[in-house]
């Protein structure tokens, strides 16, 4: 009879667990939280120094029944949720929930789910840890009440069924700030030249890079510039000033964290966040390989340590000797620094078991689970390795008084780079810088200006908005793949081919939440509420304390918001289009696509059709009507009225003034309006809107 209970959350991790611990042992699941605050109301009693009130989560009533049972039969209850804030939270939850109080009853965690990591925890039993307990309590009440607060404001002015979020509201506005900043990015004109030089004994010709002159640096603005430089430059002879030879050592990558991962992932394998993470999740919980049983096979998914436990450093740095031989092995000293606090209490994501390669794994493991795996153990070995060795050359050279210069690299010891790659990595020495030196003869074969422009900042992906939030202290491992699905779910964002767009009701609910709750949405603010909840799980900080500062002045911000859109909040707009069913005149309605026209007869008439904005100007190719439009994907645009007929679309909004020096159609860019006709780039002053 088993006499030792093990509560853990995920079935998956149980199956694996049991099989380690024996007969003597019985391992069962809670399938994630069984209490949380209320669905139906706020859950927080704000007279009694705000107190949740957590009830059983609908559904779970089952299993806790089941779990009661099991405790009455066992000598003792092993509590073995996951190893972060929330895993504790669960286990004190458990702990109340199954009125373990005055049982045998310990807490256990574990990094990795192998035979050695769980019998070990359980010979380091301990308490439920408080402080994370707390910690995690803390932002649970501060998400509830920033969500239950400000979401109705946005449901009576835009529509029902919309959401805010601490977390959520701020990276819904660092999103929208970098579409404004591309919005309104004007390219500026900057040129290059490029001479091709025949190296006496060299076939192919090297091609050197226009820098300044002797004095300096010069910066190519105009093509006057480059049509005086040039004219000087003719005739002129080309010599070698001088070359510098070198090595340069590139050190191996880190370990992954949750961040990290996410982001290579994105990269390298085209998975969203989310799928990483699944994936992630069956890694770490467990997976049946044949002869080995049911075994984790990477460490905890959910960590911005980049540390790693020596046991794992000796392991790894002993298969890298056998494997690629004693030159190979790194030393390991490599950590991620920073400003914010690292819960190094967890390792870096590493595989459990160095010796496991992902061609032992190929057959047994689904497409996607091997591929993740794969980047996992490669990064991992790649961090043990030593740094990889490039020589390098660097030339200048001198054509009257204006200077050229070429370099170029080639790896002469891979290193780490045996088994982890990165796309930008070519060797860039060619024939020609090999066998350069000072005495060799050099003849111009051609120069080559070119006209470059500026180029907007990119807009963000998964993999760049994760590495954002992280940046700028935002959320914490656990957080950035929920935050991101969410934003999607509620299409106030979307994705297309990577990149992450604003929908019109995205940019709705970023306006009103920034003009009506600026602190909440404030990038510094949140980090800051970040750093207090570190401190709770430090014990520096009583969470209670937080709550008590923080929610006087969101109810005061609350009411003033509410008085405020009281006054401007406006019955449905009325439309000069006519219903077809009823001839009604129809209304314009918020749906989740963004606006559409719907007859004020419902639910007699239900007649709806799409909603074009006219913007007042006439389209260039055949002088009827610009419409605001959105992609299928709910991406807004400027398009003509009579497409497909006419195909006219702009990404930036049509001016109604014409441009004054070829009649052209202008766009706004911000505060400035700009020449669609490229030839043209006309720039000038948006006129102040009355």
């Amino acid at each position: 009879m088993a006499s030792k209970l093990v509560i853990v959350e995920s079935p998956a991790k149980a199956k694996t667990i049991q099989k380690f611990l024996g007969k003597s042992y019985k391992v069962i699941a809670s399938n994630g939280h069984v209490r949380d605050l209320p669905k139906s109301s706020m859950g927080i009693d704000f007279d009694n120094d705000y107190e949740p009130k957590y009830i059983t989560i609908r559904g779970k009533g089952e299993i806790l029944a089941q779990l009661r049972k099991e405790v009455k039969k066992a000598d003792k209850v092993y509590l073995a949720t996951d190893p972060d804030r929330e895993g504790e939270a669960i286990s004190w939850h458990l702990y109340n929930a199954l009125k373990l109080e005055g049982k045998k009853c310990s807490r256990i965690t574990f990094n990795e789910i192998t035979k050695d990591a769980v019998k070990r925890s359980i010979k380091n039993s301990r308490d439920i840890d408080m402080n994370l307990v707390d910690a995690q309590q803390a932002r649970r009440v501060l998400d509830r009440i920033v969500g239950y607060k400000i979401s109705p404001i946005l449901w009576s002015k835009i529509k029902r069924g919309l959401s805010a979020g601490r977390v959520q509201s701020v990276a819904l506005r660092i999103i929208s700030d970098r579409e404004k900043e591309i919005n309104e990015f004007i390219p500026e004109e900057y040129w290059s030249i490029d001479a091709d030089l025949q190296v006496e004994g060299v076939k192919k010709p090297l091609e050197a890079h226009f820098t300044g002159d002797k004095d300096g640096k010069i910066e190519l603005r105009s093509k006057e510039d480059v049509e005086r430089i040039t004219k000087e430059l003719e005739g002129c002879r080309y010599e070698v000033l001088g070359i510098k030879r070198g090595e340069r050592r590139k050190k191996p990558p880190l370990p992954f964290t949750t961040s990290t991962l996410q982001q290579e992932a994105s990269k390298k394998l085209n998975m969203s966040t989310q799928k990483t993470m699944r994936l992630a999740q069956e890694l770490y919980e467990g997976v049946s390989l044949k002869g080995r049983g049911t075994i984790g096979l990477i460490t905890y998914l959910r960590t911005d340590s980049t540390r790693i436990s020596e046991e794992a450093d000796a392991a790894c740095q002993e298969y890298i000797r056998t494997r690629y031989g004693e030159d190979f092995v790194g030393n390991g000293t490599a950590r991620k620094t920073g400003a914010g606090k690292i819960q190094d209490a967890h390792e870096a994501i590493r595989p459990t078991d160095s010796s496991l390669s992902p061609s032992d794994l190929k057959e047994e493991l689904s497409r996607d689970l091997y591929r993740l795996y794969n980047l996992i153990w490669t990064r991992f070995i790649a961090s043990r390795m030593s740094e990889a060795v490039y020589e390098t050359v660097s030339v200048k050279i001198g054509a009257g008084d204006y200077r050229f210069s070429v370099s170029g690299a080639r790896i002469k010891f891979d290193g780490f780079m045996t088994v982890y790659h990165y796309d930008d990595e070519k060797s860039t020495l060619d024939t020609a810088l090999k066998k350069i030196s000072e005495d060799s003869e050099l003849t111009l074969k051609e120069l080559k200006p070119q006209q470059h422009f500026t180029q907007p900042p990119g807009h963000f992906t998964e993999a760049s908005l994760v590495k954002t939030l992280e940046e700028l202290g935002i959320g914490r491992p656990s957080t950035y793949s929920p935050t991101i699905t969410t934003l999607l779910a509620r299409r106030y964002i979307v994705k297309e081919n990577k990149n992450l767009y604003m929908t019109e009701l995205g940019e709705a609910v970023n306006e009103l939440t920034v003009k009506g709750f600026p602190s909440i949405v404030n990038v510094n603010f949140t980090a800051n509420m970040e750093s207090l909840l570190d401190g709770v799980e430090e014990g520096k900080v009583k969470w209670k304390t937080i709550v008590e500062n923080f929610y006087p002045d969101l109810n005061d911000a609350v009411e003033a918001a509410e008085k405020e859109l009281a006054e401007v909040e406006i019955a449905d707009e009325v439309s000069d289009e006519v219903c077809e069913e009823c001839g009604r005149n129809m209304v314009i309605k918020y749906g989740p696509h963004g606006k559409f026209l719907a007859c004020p007869g419902f639910p007699e008439c239900k007649n709806t059709k799409p909603y074009y904005e006219k913007i007042g100007v006439a389209c260039p190719k055949c002088g009827k009507d610009i419409v605001l439009k959105k992609t299928k994907k709910g991406r807004k645009y400027y398009g003509c009225i009579d497409n497909p007929e006419c195909d006219f679309m702009s990404w930036q909004k049509p001016s109604k003034i014409p441009c004054k020096e070829c009649g052209g159609l202008m766009v706004e860019k911000g505060k400035k309006l700009v020449c669609m006709n490229p030839e043209c780039g006309y720039v000038t002053d948006k006129p102040d809107e009355e």
